[in-house]
């Protein structure tokens, strides 16, 4: 076979390759291109999910009639000249390949006009032949790319475009992320002729945190902290949330570096640690930050769709992150301490206990405001050589759960918590190490059987706080004083929450609370249960009683989302299981569920029981809480039980008796 050079048709439909992926590849580079030339209103038409038209307005600076022709030629670009410009680019295009890879595989029409031009000019190109042609048209000031029939000519990358609806999802995720990068510009966007989504150009603080909402939702911004951070040429800002916005999934979680969308690596790990000790293993952060780097200090040139980044100086830049986020953290957490009444003491205090704390609360104030202004740029620098190791790292050693696809790390020996003696945070990250990292739990005095029975009685009954009715056990469940529970103050004992309650405080057994939560996950008549398929089905051997019961009560068993098929006289596979027995032996678990329902009578076979038995037999329990796990257990249950806390179970809550300590200052 001789070597050829490849036609330049052929190159651009190579090339397309790696700039069009799907239409939302398309809207990308034509929204970013607008961006560059200063447009301050972009309007995006789209149809039938960018597969029929695509077309984007702006009101940038447009083009000149004689560059038309060229910029639709491949490696044609305003934005670099030279190596010198290649290496510090502030434009968010600069290879030059969009408008002719896109015009490879499309019908392409290019309209502009820039101020200094009377006449707006056309320029047209179609398919493999990429003949230019140029006429006059009308066009405001500003340029539009109108692109119809994405893939016309390539069927094979044409079918394997999804639906409508989920391409059209790619296109409003992806402008969603443009969004938020520049509050400056509005940007509407239409589908098949209706107006979608229409974010207005935000010029205050008030402005901002409308879009902000109406990208990430208000739960965001109730939860959101303003970040703000600058050491020499690197600058961090933008906003996250604390430990209680954490999300269930990672769908909120946007960086932008020097203006440019990124998924970095070395990024989300920094984040990710900065909440090591806040969020449970199944939480995500939730943040919007802005990364702003001297141009020489970073290669944005290392990936084809310009995804992912390269610093030059990684390990400080992941550090700054690091310790910026956490401090922010700690700071929120301390300013988020409840404040203690003195209404209610007794007026015979002297004077200068009096002025004392005047004297202390002066003192404290001023070392909080110095804290906010000096010590967080001080503490990123000297943090440098001590903080936890991370891909890329010399000490960095990959646990067995990264080396699964886990996203965990192994933290080293000194952290922030023990460099940081006046954190607040430090005592609970050190209690917590073990737990929240290594995911080591274990069952500590679960409920029994007979107990988990009386919840149930419990739980059906309309109001928790009215149990005539309810057939208890007298020493286990009975009415207390405890009426209502408020804020979370600390945690005590590792397991305890101290709350604010009716009429004073109380502590809330957060063991007791993981078996409510799990109960009432596995409760179908409470929750929604979805089955999961198994990526591998389980192959179960089993005996002629278990086999029996499979057969006769797939109904009993899909309520639990728990799909068994028969495949012959001595094994059933298991295809899936819910959400909260995913992460269980299977193996084990189901051959003892199985043993236990065959066990008892026919007409015992319901749901209450054995949702009181799996909750038994997979409740686990940590060995400490953090104060943010904490609030967000009692959130879920508040959720789970529509706010009806199982308030007169007496190991679930008691109030805080303080007689004999008020006694005790007075003897």
């Amino acid at each position: 076979m001789t070597i050829k050079i490849l036609p330049a048709r052929l190159a651009n439909q190579i090339a397309a390759g790696e700039v069009v992926e799907r239409p939302a590849s398309v809207v990308k580079e034509l929204v970013e291109n607008s961006i560059d030339s200063g447009a301050t209103r972009i309007d995006i038409d789209i149809e039938k999910g960018g597969a029929k038209l695509i077309r984007v307005r702006d009101n940038g600076k447009g083009i000149v009639k004689d560059e038309l022709q060229l910029a639709l030629s491949r490696h044609a670009t305003s934005k670099i000249h030279t190596l010198d410009d290649l290496e510090a680019i502030v434009s968010l295009g600069f290879r030059g390949e969009a408008l002719a890879s896109i015009s490879s595989v499309s019908r392409l029409t290019l309209t502009s006009r820039p101020a200094a031009q009377e006449q707006a000019w056309s320029a047209y190109a179609e398919g493999r032949d990429m003949a230019v042609n140029l006429k006059p048209t009308a066009h405001p000031i500003g340029t539009t790319v109108e692109v119809l029939d994405l893939f016309f000519n390539t069927p094979a990358r044409r079918k394997f475009l999804r639906t409508e609806k989920t391409e059209f999802t790619h296109i409003d995720e992806l402008l969603k992320r443009i969004a938020l990068s520049r509050f400056d510009v509005s940007i509407n966007v239409k589908h098949n002729g209706k107006l979608v989504r229409q974010y207005r150009a935000a010029k205050n603080e008030a402005q901002a945190e409308k879009r902000i909402a109406s990208v990430c939702g208000a739960a965001f911004v109730r939860h959101m902290l303003r970040i703000e951070l600058e050491h020499h040429d690197l600058k961090l800002h933008g906003w996250i949330t604390t430990p209680e916005g954490g999300r269930a999934q990672n769908d909120l979680q946007y960086c932008y570096v020097n203006g440019r969308m990124m998924r970095d690596k070395l990024i989300n790990h920094a984040i990710r640690q900065s909440y090591e000790s806040s969020l449970s293993a199944d939480q995500y952060a939730a943040f919007v930050l802005f990364i702003e780097i001297d141009p020489h200090q970073v290669d944005v040139n290392v990936h084809p769709a310009k995804h992912e980044v390269r610093f030059h100086q990684a390990r400080l830049v992941h550090d700054f992150i690091y310790q910026a986020l956490s401090d922010a953290l700690v700071q929120a957490k301390s300013i988020d301490l409840p404040q203690v009444s003195t209404a209610g003491f007794t007026q015979d205090v002297s004077e200068a206990s009096s002025d004392e704390a005047l004297f202390e609360q002066k003192n404290e104030d001023e070392r909080k405001s110095r804290s906010n202004a000096d010590s967080v740029a001080e503490t990123v620098m000297n943090a440098v050589a001590s903080t936890p190791a991370y891909p890329g790292r010399s000490d960095y050693r990959p646990s067995v759960e990264s080396q699964t696809g886990s996203l965990s790390e192994t933290r080293p020996q000194q952290g922030i918590s023990e460099r940081s003696p006046s954190n607040p945070w430090a005592s609970e990250r050190s209690s917590a190490k073990t737990s929240n990292r290594s995911g080591s739990r274990h069952v500590e005095n679960p409920p029994t059987l007979e107990e988990a029975k009386v919840y149930q009685t419990l739980l059906q009954t309309p109001d928790f706080l009215d149990v005539s009715s309810a057939s208890v056990v007298e020493t286990e469940v009975h009415q207390t004083a405890v009426e209502h529970i408020g804020k979370a103050v600390t945690v005590i004992g590792s397991r305890y929450l101290l709350v604010k309650a009716d009429p004073d405080c109380a502590l809330v057994s957060l063991p007791r609370a993981e078996f409510y939560k799990l109960f009432a996950q596995l409760d179908p008549k409470r929750a929604s249960l979805t089955m999961q398929p198994l990526l591998v089905p389980l192959s179960l051997k089993v005996n002629d009683s278990q086999l029996k019961l499979v057969e006769s009560q797939v109904e009993l068993l899909s309520s639990f989302a728990i799909d068994i098929k028969v495949r012959n006289k001595q094994t059933v596979m298991v295809m899936g299981v819910p959400s909260p027995l995913r992460q269980q032996n299977l193996q084990l678990l189901i051959d003892e569920m199985l043993s236990y329902l065959a066990t008892l009578e026919q007409h015992d076979l319901n749901q209450n029981e054995l949702s009181l038995w799996l909750a038994k037999k997979v409740l686990q329990v940590k060995s400490s809480y953090t104060l943010s796990e904490s609030v967000q257990l009692l959130s879920n249950l508040e959720q789970l039980f529509d706010g009806k806390l199982p308030l007169s179970d007496t190991k679930f809550v008691r109030p805080v008796d303080f007689t004999a300590t008020i006694a005790a200052f007075s003897s």
